[in-house]
């Protein structure tokens, strides 16, 4: 069996780039598939691997049923197959930005009925709250729309892929503008493959990025007048968008604080080894004030193993027999050093 791309499909078993690929040539070579036991006699695949790439193949309009067999199979011109499924796609696309402009509509006809009322417009409230990924993704579109000098973002280890991802898409599209970015994330995120390509991109795309132990909140604050909160209820997305110009200004000096004591993430295949002696000063700390290693993985945005493995590091540097021991010992390393 070949040991090519997976694609996920509809079916709960992944089908074989590869052998999608040997079967529409199969179809393309031969004018068609009359049955699969021959396909795979010609192929030398599994009866059941050919019904796979077969279904696969149907189901993205590569092949077709003749129109006189309900049985025979034909290969469909690719770029017809690309029509096929494409229109769909742009008629929803083209349904929802009418339906987006009618909302927009619908609800610049109540502004000013709204401002009537005497209260405070929701632009001009200092704090406002929002539930589920939607609105908060809509959020987080608004400030940014409206965003033309600096953006800090400050990355916890409670956000989801999905949300970083989020959060980097509106960082490049920020940078495009010409728009400061400066991101600050955990160590944690020098760990993880797929999370390093993610931020070289957006270093590439003329962002900061620094890593820090531990990151207490997501936010990000736009311009200097603007932050967006971002936190979990009831296992849904929050975000409160605050204007106070207090509590936007403590948060500038909260980033900038942890932004001055970060380590810049430029050495992509260096995992943790830049952050080493930080990481193992904060593992210190935690340790000696009672932290759990579950807790402390927690805190740290890291799974236990790994919290494990460096506890177990520290530990036999320095000769100690109990993490208790280990965290007073490594936390007066740690003063001497600062000290000298």
């Amino acid at each position: 069996m070949s040991s090519g791309t997976l694609i996920r499909t509809g079916a709960a078993t992944p089908v074989q780039e590869d052998h999608v690929t040997s079967v529409y040539r199969y179809a393309a070579r031969s004018g068609g598939i009359a049955t699969l036991d021959s396909v795979a006699v010609d192929l030398g695949l599994e009866v059941e691997e050919v019904s796979r790439a077969v279904d696969h193949l149907i189901e993205s309009r590569l092949l077709r049923q003749q129109c006189d067999s309900s049985r025979f199979l034909v290969p469909v011109d690719p770029d017809v197959a690309a029509v096929l499924l494409v229109s769909p796609m742009e008629r929803e696309i083209y349904q929802r930005r009418q339906l987006i402009a009618q909302i927009r509509e619908r609800t610049e006809m109540f502004r000013q009925d709204y401002a009537g009322t005497g209260r405070p417009s929701a632009a001009l409230s200092p704090v406002e709250k929002v539930t589920g990924a939607m609105e908060v993704a809509g959020y987080l579109k608004v400030a940014s729309d409206a965003c033309r000098g600096e953006v800090l973002v400050l990355q916890s280890s409670k956000q989801s892929a999905e949300e970083f991802d989020d959060f980097l898409r509106v960082c490049g599209q920020l940078l495009e503008r010409g728009v400061s970015v400066r991101i600050l994330g955990q160590h944690r995120s020098r760990a993880d493959l797929t999370t390093r390509t993610k931020i070289r991109n957006i270093t590439n795309a003329g962002a900061l990025v620094r890593t820090v132990s531990h990151v207490p909140r997501a936010a990000v604050v736009f311009d200097r007048s603007l932050a967006v909160l971002l936190g979990y209820e009831d296992g849904e997305t929050t975000a409160a968008r605050v204007t106070e110009p207090d509590v936007v200004q403590f948060l500038m000096d909260l980033f900038n604080h942890l932004w001055d004591a970060a380590t810049p993430l430029e050495r992509f295949e260096a995992g943790y080894a830049d952050v080493a002696d930080d990481l193992q000063r904060t593992i210190a700390g935690l340790m000696a004030k009672g932290f759990t290693d579950e807790a402390l993985a927690r805190k740290l945005g890291m799974s236990v193993r790994t919290c494990r493995r460096h506890i177990a590091t520290l530990m036999r540097e320095l000769e100690a027999v109990s993490r208790f021991q280990a965290g007073v010992a490594a936390a007066r390393r740690y003063l001497e050093e600062a000290a000298a």
